[in-house]
């Protein structure tokens, strides 16, 4: 498997918009193989809208890759969503990685929208048939329940003949909807052990459907911080954690120095997960830029060193 460090946000910590965008340089001039962003409409907290700000990381960058961690289909329009990654790859030059999902019960948008969560896998099944089928096909006409197009066509479609479309989630209908549509799996909040029982259920449900995601499209992702675990902002950020998922953050957040990061991953190469999300836990500028410095500089020499992708066999 190839092993690929991306970076994640999901709240805005920097202070500056300035700051951001050194943030992005930083990545792309420290080898970080991806820029990913969380989708949330609503929120109190500063949260960058996913689409817009992968657009904008598009036209900063000329290396990096992008994508949005998870975009939750049943809050969007699909048509509109499969033109979006299409106008950005073609603007990236196809360097867009889009990944979907439903979005979890307890966001906040189904209450602020007015929008039922049990349509959430219903509609977006639908949107993620619609999307493919757009990126692939001069004119689509479809009729479910939540959607109908007659004659829809999109154009430019996307650089990359075939899109990826990673999908996240650890459900059992999320594990069948990655091996109908999928690519590739994007997990979550998921320790090592479940993302491990992810990746074997997903790989037997695709064997069923006649279809096979490739070894090295497994993912997954956690926050990372380099000092003392028992410090306030890591603290907070994992309480949050636990809140959320009622998981035990001590087997997913990786916080110490970068052989504790080190050995996260390696507990995630060893389920079946060879992409990864790692998000910097800080607040402001300078906590944002240090934590991701260490990384560049401590932590993905040595990934490129024990995980290096073997050379391929000569034909």
């Amino acid at each position: 498997m190839g092993v690929a460090i991306g970076l994640g946000l999901m709240e805005f910590t920097f202070d500056t918009t300035a700051g951001f965008w050194r943030w992005v340089d930083l990545c792309e001039q420290g080898g970080v193989d991806s820029l990913w962003q969380t989708d949330r409409l609503v929120s109190r907290q500063p949260i960058l809208e996913c689409m817009t700000a992968i657009a904008a990381m598009a036209g900063r960058t000329r290396r990096l890759k992008f994508g949005m961690n998870v975009v939750s289909l049943a809050f969007r329009d699909p048509v509109l969503v499969a033109k979006q990654c299409a106008t950005i790859d073609v603007l990236s030059e196809g360097r867009m990685l889009p990944a979907f999902g439903i979005g979890s019960p307890l966001a906040p948008e189904w209450q602020a929208l007015g929008l039922d969560t049990r349509t959430r896998g219903r509609r977006t099944d639908e949107g993620l048939e619609i999307i493919h089928r757009l990126w692939h096909q001069d004119s689509v006409d479809f009729t479910g329940k939540h959607f109908r197009l007659s004659g829809a066509s999109i154009s430019p479609r996307p650089v990359q003949a075939e899109l990826p479309m990673w999908i996240g989630g650890s459900t059992d209908a999320a594990i069948n909807r990655t091996a109908r549509f999928g690519t590739g799996w994007q997990g979550g909040g998921e320790t090592p052990a479940e993302a491990g029982r992810v990746v074997a259920a997903i790989k037997a449900a695709a064997a069923v459907a006649g279809r096979r995601i490739d070894d090295d499209h497994y993912g997954a992702s956690f926050p990372f911080y380099f000092g003392d675990p028992a410090d306030p902002v890591l603290a907070d950020a994992m309480a949050a954690y636990a809140k959320r998922t009622g998981r035990d953050p001590a087997d997913y957040a990786a916080a110490g120095d970068a052989d504790a990061i080190l050995r996260r991953v390696a507990d995630y190469i060893d389920a079946g997960v060879s992409k990864f999300i790692l998000r910097p836990v800080g607040r402001g500028d300078a906590a944002v830029l240090a934590q991701t410095r260490l990384l560049i500089e401590r932590v993905l020499p040595e990934v490129a060193a024990r995980w290096r992708r073997a050379p391929a066999a000569a034909q």
